[in-house]
This record gives structure tokens, sequence and C-alpha cells, in this order.
């Protein structure tokens, strides 16, 4: 016997797009499909049809998608959603993001394209449940737009590969030269390209500070994500903002599994990893998150494909069987960075820790 169809919930007022794209799924992409037009049964509708996967709209009467993807994800943080909206705007963007949607998508939505999306996820989904393996859930923390695809744009993406959820938080969005709202555009793009969260401060660019206001913006989204692992910047840093958000997350992440620090263009000599994660197979998915930030790209040669490269060839030297390798201080550990998986990062330890050529 063949593998059985995806379940899909699909939850739209919209009687003829709810119809219109319980249609298109099961006909063109061969799910089993529920579709309901009141977002106030949809707790229920999961309880008793078990989908592997959720297709909500935004504006709905009752209930909005962002408050159903609230409460889907109290009783079940797994399942994955995808959110839909006619509205073709940036706030909407940033709110279905940060409520924690998996995927955002703008009406009218290729046919292909909305089969292709709902059944990677449902896969994926369904596929961890059925291994039985537990989900990592990543957080990874930076100043500015940019830093964190930077720092860790390679171990992200194979967080992803292996189904794990990722959540990036940006404490400020105008930041180096360029536009707050080009550096919300780019941050946006650069998220929905690896499949991220985001969650996008308004903290004022060289003024962050590592006490009360970013410790509590910090300690916010941990709450919400609950993560096993966070990365953030070094303490071996010139930028005064990089060290603030290292400070602060060392504070609200204390409870947390693991921290580890990544390397950013600004970090000093004495920057000293122990950790080397293999991103072999990865290095094009960080160049094309960094590549979405084109504010920064004509004026940021660290940014550039062949030093980016050059800078992951130079750190797998102290790893073992890798050819490209992201470097990470650790702050504390337990068992999330030492799991050695087909499809997970591997991390190789190195036992004296030299400084950065």
């Amino acid at each position: 016997m063949g593998e059985a169809a995806y379940r899909v919930l699909v939850v739209d007022d919209d009687p003829d797009v709810a119809l219109y794209t319980s249609t298109v799924l099961e006909r063109r992409g061969g799910c089993a499909v529920r579709a309901i037009t009141d977002p106030t049964l949809a707790r229920s509708a999961v309880d008793e049809f078990r989908p592997d996967v959720v297709v909500t709209d935004i504006e709905m009467p009752g209930m909005t998608g962002l408050q159903l993807i609230e409460q889907l994800r109290a009783d079940q943080p797994e399942l994955p959603i995808i959110v839909m909206t006619a509205h073709v705007s940036v706030d909407y963007a940033v709110g279905a993001l940060r409520s924690q949607a998996d995927e955002f998508l703008v009406k009218p939505i290729a046919s292909p394209e909305l089969i292709s999306i709902v059944q990677r996820l449902a896969s994926q989904g369904r596929a961890n449940r059925e291994a039985g393996r537990p989900r990592e859930y990543v957080l990874a923390v930076g100043a500015h737009p940019d830093d964190v695809e930077i720092g860790v744009g390679g171990i992200l993406a194979a967080h992803r590969d292996a189904g794990d959820t990722v959540v990036i938080l940006t404490m400020s969005r105008g930041a180096r030269g360029g536009e707050p709202e080009d550096r919300q555009t780019e941050s946006l793009r650069a998220a929905e390209l690896l499949g991220a969260r985001l969650f996008l401060e308004d903290l004022v660019d060289t003024e962050i500070t590592s006490t009360g206001p970013t410790i509590a913006i910090i300690e916010r989204v941990i709450k919400q994500v609950n993560p096993t692992i966070v990365y953030t910047h070094s303490i071996h840093d010139r930028h005064q903002d990089h060290r603030a958000i290292h400070e602060a997350v060392v504070v609200a992440a204390r409870a947390v599994n693991t921290v580890a620090c990544y390397q950013s263009p600004s970090s000093t000599v004495d920057f000293r990893p122990t950790r080397f994660v293999s991103i072999d197979g990865f290095t094009n998915k960080k160049i094309a998150l960094l590549q979405c930030f084109q504010s920064q790209a004509n004026i940021r040669t660290y940014l550039e494909p062949d030093f980016v490269l050059a800078t992951a060839r130079y750190w797998s030297r102290f790893s073992s069987g890798s050819e490209n390798c992201d470097p990470l201080e650790i702050i504390s550990e337990a068992d999330a960075l030492s799991i050695q998986s087909r499809s997970r990062p591997v991390v190789n330890r190195r036992e004296q820790a030299g400084s950065t050529a």
C-alpha cells in the first residue's frame, strides 16, 4: 500500500476560496482536505480530523487567522500552519511570522506553489512524528538585519532541512546605512527564504543596552518560542550593540539548554570558537540568504560570496571530514548541539581553541 494522503485543514470564511483551495489540493495535490468557513470551529476540527497541515486566511469574522494560530500553537506546537492573505502588506507579513506561521502566502496563489508548500510542510511534520525524533526549537538573536544570517546562516539552513523550527529575533531594523523599510523588507525576504519565523524589533541602532528593556524583549520571545538552542553574538566584538545583545541574551536565556555565540565581521581576535559546525551542502543557501540584503551587498565586502566561502573553508581546518564550517563559542550546552545525524548540523569539537586569523 502507498503512503496515506496528506491531511489538510483549510480555514477561510469565503466559501468560494475555501472550495477552490480544497479542490486544488484534492485533485492536483492528492490531499485529503476538510474545509471550514468558521474559524471558531478550527480547534475542534483539528482534534477530530488530525491534519498534517493547516491553511488559514487572516481576515475572518469572529477570529483572525493570527489569533487562530496562537490557539493552535498552544494545543499542538509542531502542527505546520500556512497563512494566506489577499492584502499585500509588510505589516501582515510581520504579524504572521511573529504569530509563528510556517509560511506566508499572498493571494492569488499559483496552484503549483500552493501544492508544493503544503506537501513539503505536511511531509516534514509527518516524518518527524513517525520517526519519533525530538524537534529542536532554535532561536537566533542578532542586533541588526543580516547579523544572524552572516553568523549562522548555514547552521540555520541545516536546522530547517532537519525539520527543526527556526526563529530569528532582530533587535533593530534601522542599521548601518540602510533605510528602515528596506532593511525590514530584506529581513522578511531572508526569513521567508529560510522558512524561519521573524521577530523584528525597533531598538535604536548603536544605542542598544544590555539592561532591562533589551532583556525583557528577549525573555518575551523565549517564552513564546521555548527554544532548546539559542545562537547570538559573541562578547568578543568591536560593535557595542553586539556586545550588549550578548550580555542580554546570557541573562534572558539562562534556562535554555544550549547557548552558543557566532562570529560577526566585527569580531575581534579574541573570538575563540570551540565548536565547528559543518555546513556542507548549505553554503549556497547561506549565500542566497545574504543576497537578500541588497542595500548592503554593494558596500559590505564580507557579504561577497567568495568571502563567505573562504571563511567557511578556513574554519573547516579545525574540523574532521567537513569542507565548510561555521564556528561557535559555547556559553552553555546540553545534548542538543552534540546530536550527530544525517541531516542535522554536525558539530566538531576542538580541544584547544585558537584565535581567528
